[in-house]
């Protein structure tokens, strides 16, 4: 099944017979080392047994990737329509276990697959990929069947996503994650693996969705709306941000954002006056 995959051209012929170059304003920096694609790929849990979710396909490289470790099935969703050639090559030897959807992903309507399971993979576009792990944080809280992620991002917003409190990389992603998932960065990946070459270096997350974690929240906008109220002003005591009595969560008030844990993050959304956020 694999072997008509396996038999494609390298992506980077398939790239320069298309005429694809990377396009700035989508925030493309494509992957085409064999080496990381695979690990990535393999990276999924139950690969075999899931249908994945990948967003920014470009030219096909970690695509390729998920359908020869395995993937039940893909959905590939790309706002570059310039990769149709590239990709329908691709389809075409997947077997049918690969569907392209061209549109914007923060847009796409995904709620068939919500309710099916699915997990996603992706080296994210730089320039969406916080805002797009926002929202699948928020459909993991309200009950979308999301099995994993594993992402790819700037090294430092990966390491925003698995810090702890008082680490100064904690933050709004850090209480968001924590508090739905187990997260932990699967390995760093040098800028010099991309085309074109990124000045950061990325890293690899894995953030696994934990149902007794998530059955703790009562309402993930609240939650939300209170790690980027207080976040937003990290140097400033809390009770400089939010008019509140503070003590009845046993704080003071003189705390700043990063002191907070998400535990007790849980505890003062789930009791402060929405009307204060």
């Amino acid at each position: 099944m694999t072997d008509k995959i396996a038999n494609l051209p390298p992506v980077s012929e398939m790239m320069r017979e298309s005429g694809l170059e990377p396009k700035k304003q989508f925030g493309q920096n494509f992957l085409f080392d064999l080496n990381l694609t695979g690990r990535i790929a393999r990276s999924i849990p139950d690969i075999e047994k899931t249908t994945v979710l990948e967003v920014g396909p470009g030219p096909g490289g970690l695509t390729r990737a998920i359908l020869m470790a395995g993937a039940k099935q893909v959905i590939a969703v790309e706002k570059d329509k310039t990769t149709s050639p590239i990709l329908t090559k691709i389809i075409d030897a997947s077997d049918g276990r690969l569907n392209v959807i061209f549109g914007d992903a923060l847009k796409v309507d995904l709620s068939d697959l919500d309710k099916s399971g699915y997990s996603v993979c992706s080296n994210l576009p730089y320039n969406v990929g916080t805002e797009l792990l926002i929202g699948w944080l928020h459909k993991i809280a309200n009950g979308a069947n999301i099995k994993s992620l594993t992402l790819m991002f700037q090294k430092e917003v990966a390491q925003r996503i698995v810090a702890n409190v008082k680490d100064d990389q904690y933050g709004r992603l850090s209480v968001l994650c924590n508090l739905i998932a187990d997260t932990k960065i699967l390995f760093d990946v040098p800028n010099t693996a991309f085309v074109p070459r990124p000045k950061v270096q990325s890293a690899v997350v894995q953030i696994i969705p934990n149902k007794n974690k998530i059955s703790k929240i009562q309402d993930i906008n609240v939650l939300e709306k209170l790690t980027a109220r207080l976040f937003g002003q990290r140097r400033k005591m809390i009770r400089g941000i939010i008019k509140t009595d503070w003590n009845k969560y046993g704080l003071s008030g003189t705390e700043r954002a990063e002191e907070i844990t998400p535990e007790l993050f849980i505890k003062i959304a789930s009791n402060i006056d929405k009307n204060l956020l």
